[in-house]
């Protein structure tokens, strides 16, 4: 087998191992224990890094564990902690003017009433760009009973639909957090990543969306709640559906405008160039560039194409429609409290793909599956999908898949690299079931007991999972 096989004094079997008893105690942590994903991570990445040692003699030393895990986490909350800060602004503004209301209500009265499915199916498609899947859950599920009540049909036909389009960009769209934190680790520009999500993300939704749901709909019966009075601080004049559509359009485009001057600026390096020697390289050429390129390229950095988006949403949504300043920073204040979670957890998957890196398991990973003929692709959805059946968390898949992955994409093209993160991200969607916090909302919102749940959502995650990567596969036959 080719595990015998070895680069150097490379111990591929004792590293192999220690890595699934990494994987092993982190199960352990996270589903026994109860232990939070952030905790758990460091946690194991703290015992791998200082047992790599008695594995591998050119792993890092004991006395630099500790400087190991906080570089690593500084070098993953760079550029993660700064999108998922903003993005997480401008969604919670967005929620606040009642844009999401106003996207998802036009739309359905676009559609019509016997198209509404189709409707909600493209809301949550949207609206799951800029806001949690779990905060956008909440805001729309009022009026999802709403419609229930009104058109006397089953709660299930609008509310599969809309967590089908919910689910697909929430995995496969940046900048939502997961997308946003593989394409980091592997070194992938977001616009590619953004481009093969809507590609590949759109004909997914359709697919696993009205024409599978309204079926499983009509199958199941579920009780709606009782409805109550709005809220005091709703919102009564309702932004326009145009503006709203353009405020989450402007980031997305300006980020694939940045990609394209990208790609023109970097057709002129050569291609036997390593990945560093490319970036550099890379940055020299952009630096040179006319200078409109370069203000291009500016706006289309996603830091800079979302910090637009976001201050244009606080003036607009908030100052021009009578908002105080005040409530404002209190919005964006309350918005980062949500994230820090998710900042935390991605900074931990960070650390734990620094220690793959450092104690030699990316290296012995590659030994041992390099030559298996296993094509990229499918390692990268299988080993997510793993992780995702294991342990039930999406983010926490799509970082552990991805730390396991760095030593297989050296040398890949953009492209493939985005079609690598989109494979990872597939592979942590589906099979969702009782360990996946998603799976629980899902049936406390729609008012579902657990075998519903695992016959409706389950099935759809899987689906999701399923279609996705197979448009992966397709697209990569272009690249």
């Amino acid at each position: 087998m080719h595990f015998l096989a070895a680069t150097g004094s490379l111990p591929v079997i004792p590293l192999i191992a220690l890595l699934v008893f990494g994987i092993a105690l982190l199960l352990v942590l996270i589903l026994r224990f109860k232990l939070q994903a952030f905790l758990s991570l460091i946690v194991v990445s703290v015992t791998v890094a200082a047992a790599s040692k008695f594995v591998n003699p050119n792993a890092v030393p004991l006395t630099q564990v500790a400087s190991t895990i906080v570089n690593s986490m500084g070098g993953a909350l760079g550029f993660i902690a700064t999108i998922i800060g903003i993005g997480s602004i401008f969604g919670a503004i967005l929620e606040h003017s009642g844009g999401t209301q106003a996207l998802a209500t036009s739309l359905v009265g676009f559609f019509g009433e016997k198209r509404a499915p189709w409707a909600m199916l493209l809301t949550g498609f949207i609206i799951s760009i800029p806001v949690f899947l779990d905060v956008a859950l909440v805001i729309l599920a009022p009026l999802i009973y709403a419609m229930a009540r009104d058109t006397k049909k089953p709660l299930l036909m609008f509310g599969l639909p809309l967590v089908v389009g919910m689910a697909v960009t929430h995995s496969f769209v940046p900048p939502t957090p997961g997308p946003v934190a593989v394409g980091y680790i592997l070194g992938v520009n977001l616009g590619w990543v953004i481009l093969f999500g809507l590609i590949i993300g759109f004909p997914t939704a359709i697919l696993c969306g009205p024409w599978l749901t309204t079926r499983m709909a009509q199958k199941i019966d579920v009780t709606l709640p009782e409805p109550s009075a709005a809220p005091e601080d709703s919102p009564v004049n309702l932004p326009s559906f145009s503006f709203i559509l353009l405020l989450i359009a402007l980031p997305i485009g300006l980020i694939l405008c940045g990609t394209v001057i990208e790609q023109m600026v970097a057709s002129g390096l050569s291609e036997t160039l390593s990945n560093a020697e490319r970036n550099t390289q890379l940055a020299a050429a952009l630096a040179s560039a006319s200078p409109i390129k370069q203000f291009v390229y500016f706006l289309g950095h996603p830091v800079i194409a979302l910090l637009l988006s976001t201050l244009l949403a606080l003036h607009f949504l908030g100052t021009r429609r009578g908002v105080s300043r005040d409530t404002l920073v209190l919005i964006s204040t309350n918005a980062l409290g949500p994230a820090g979670i998710i900042i935390l957890i991605t900074g931990a998957g960070g650390v734990f793909t620094g220690v793959l890196k450092e104690t030699g398991i990316t290296d012995a990973l590659v030994e041992a599956f390099g030559n298996s003929g296993i094509p990229v692709l499918v390692l990268a959805y299988i080993f997510a999908t793993l992780v995702r059946v294991a342990q039930g968390s999406a983010t926490v898949a799509m970082l552990t898949a991805a730390g396991l992955m760095v030593g297989f994409v050296e040398g890949l093209s953009q492209p493939n690299l985005a079609l690598v993160t989109l494979a990872i991200a597939a592979g942590a969607t589906g099979f969702s079931h009782v360990n996946d916090s998603g799976f629980w909302m899902i049936s406390r919102y729609f008012r579902m007991t657990e075998a519903q749940t695992l016959r409706t959502f389950t099935v759809l995650s899987t689906m999701i999972s399923v279609i996705g990567f197979s448009l992966v596969l397709l697209v990569s036959l272009f690249f």
